[in-house]
């Protein structure tokens, strides 16, 4: 037996990404113009870093809370308040090492061996490679795409429930394809959810990425306080934090030892000058959304128009989030184009084949970036097609 087999199936299966394949290939080549991950080209502003330097150099270095320190989840509940407009106690509100530590926590939370999770498709694959090391089984619901743009059939969803589900996952608006749940898909989610007893796991990270005006519609608009429903978010797209590896999970109060437990059990909290950045961000970065917003605005626009004026692509500009997912006539293997296109554009895009069923056929576009560098982009991506 070689050293792999003596591992857990578990850890042995583990996916590798698709995304950070391509990533690894062609990082640092001269020219790149990187849109394969779901990140912007603007360094987290100083007001945010001063915040934690000097938190950093006060000594701020010991443990500290496994929730979070008691002035970041206040900041977080003002947050909630000012964009959400729902009056949340501190206690709500749970401070991890991510995002990705929000899924996979509230994963481990509401998901057995044995159990299933349901959630929509193409879908940014850490969720479906995060239940899996659960020892649960992520069971895709494929998304309708027709004319460009993307649609939930909540009856497929019904299709998809059995006794051992335990959670629907929705990640709205989503990674990659931009769909963002209307208030009656929302109903329709939480519907299911009661009618079968299943949590809900709520990715609402790109809410304030929403180009139909105001914020995306939020299960906090539809749900009431009975509910099953786990929220996870993330510093890293609104304030330009990606690197920082800080997120938040949004739980009724009842839950807070077991998530304080399962904190605890994995990193033991986050360093509170990292924490005392996040404050910073929320309190005084309102501006800086609006401006990551509206830089994911122009972009989009410059680089689906661009696109869609070869006649060779089928997409529409998405509702939300920031990405393009793009059907590309004359591509058939979108992982093999994806490195074509790095090799041949230097522009470096994400595979289709990434995100599971229903994405195979297409290529994703982040495009949270220099609308200059952006149009550049464009130009090499549009000159490619047309050549295919």
């Amino acid at each position: 037996m070689n050293l792999i087999d003596s591992l857990s199936p578990q850890a042995r299966l583990a996916p590798e990404s698709g995304i950070v394949e391509i990533f690894n290939h062609a990082r640092g080549r001269e020219g790149l113009i990187p849109l394969w991950a779901g990140e912007g080209d603007t360094p987290t502003p100083k007001f945010i870093s001063d915040a934690a330097a000097t938190s950093l150099a006060a000594g701020h270095t010991f443990y500290t809370y496994n929730r979070g320190i008691p002035d970041l989840r206040r900041a977080i509940a003002d947050y909630y308040a000012r964009h959400f407009g729902k009056t949340l106690s501190p206690e709500h509100f749970y401070v991890v090492g991510s995002g990705m530590q929000a899924i996979k926590l509230s994963i481990e939370a509401v998901c057995a061996p044995g159990d299933e999770a349901v959630y929509l498709s193409p879908a940014w694959p850490n969720f479906a490679a995060a239940v899996g090391l659960a020892g649960a089984t992520p069971v895709p619901v494929e998304l309708e795409f027709a004319e460009g743009r993307w649609s939930l059939d909540a009856n497929r969803m019904k299709a998809a429930i059995t006794p051992k589900t335990s959670a629907i996952f929705i990640n709205s608006p989503s990674n990659p394809t931009g769909w963002t749940a209307t208030l009656d898909d929302l109903k329709a989610i939480l519907d299911l959810a009661r009618e079968h007893g299943l949590w809900i796991i709520a990715d609402e990270i790109y809410a304030l990425y929403y180009f139909n005006g105001g914020r995306a519609p939020s299960f906090l608009d539809v749900m009431d306080e009975t509910d099953r429903v786990l929220f996870v978010n993330s510093f890293s797209k609104n304030w330009s934090m990606t690197g920082w590896r800080v997120g938040w999970i949004v739980a009724p109060p009842a839950l807070g030892q077991v998530i304080e437990n399962l904190v605890q059990y994995s990193t033991s909290g986050v360093a509170e000058f990292m924490q005392r950045g996040g404050i910073a961000a929320l309190d005084h970065g309102d501006a800086l959304i609006r401006e990551n917003y509206e830089k994911a605005l122009k972009s989009r626009d410059i680089l689906c128009d661009a696109l869609i004026a070869t006649n060779r692509v089928e997409t529409l500009k998405p509702d939300g989030a920031l990405y393009a997912f793009l059907k590309i006539d004359g591509i058939k293997d979108t992982r093999a184009a994806a490195f074509d296109i790095v090799d041949k554009t230097a522009v470096g895009l994400a595979p289709g084949t990434a995100f599971g069923a229903g994405g195979s056929q297409f290529l994703r576009a982040c495009f949270l970036r220099d609308p200059a560098k952006v149009a550049v982009a464009a130009e090499r991506l549009a000159t490619y097609i047309r050549g295919l």
